[in-house]
């Protein structure tokens, strides 16, 4: 098996989650370190401005109060550039934290970012998947290949919110 097509290592529930500072919507460097003491959502997704994202960055956002209610943040992670992530960000009217990692290093991290069916053909790229991080940074939840239609709702489930 080839290097680019090695399946990516998973994280499981009880693994620190891995580390990072990365610049959000306005530039401004968000560290998972600054959120010990909180749980935090860390979900990652392939790009802004495409409808399976879109929805899914909109049911985080109008879970957003319930999630905090529950001591939930919320950390959206995609490669786009900050200034995608802005104009998403205004154009959907998302109220939650998207951060930029470019050259994939804490997709990789993530074991969100490898290779995936797209269409019924293995591609490499984004993983859609979220993770729940808990109050001491290890990982409480992990959830690969979810689907972005219906996914916050079963997450909210899965945490006993909903």
């Amino acid at each position: 098996m080839s290097e680019t097509s090695a399946a990516p290592v998973r994280l499981a529930p009880g693994d620190p989650a891995p580390e990072f500072t990365l610049p959000d919507a306005d530039g401004t460097p968000v560290s998972l370190a600054s959120y010990r003491g909180r749980r935090v959502i860390v979900y990652c997704y392939p790009a802004a401005l495409t409808p399976g994202c879109t929805t899914q960055a909109v049911d985080f956002t109008a879970a957003a109060g319930d999630l905090a209610e529950a001591g939930l943040e919320i950390i959206g992670v995609s490669p786009d550039a900050p200034d995608k992530l802005r104009t998403f960000r205004e154009k959907e009217g998302l109220h939650i934290t998207l951060v930029s990692d470019p050259d994939k290093a804490v997709l990789g991290a993530y074991g969100a970012y490898g290779p995936k069916k797209l269409y019924g053909k293995e591609v490499v790229g984004v993983i859609r998947s979220t993770f729940v991080i808990d109050a001491e940074g290890l990982v409480e939840k992990a959830a690969y290949n979810v689907k972005a239609t219906g996914h916050v709702a079963k997450l909210m489930r899965d945490l006993g919110i909903a």
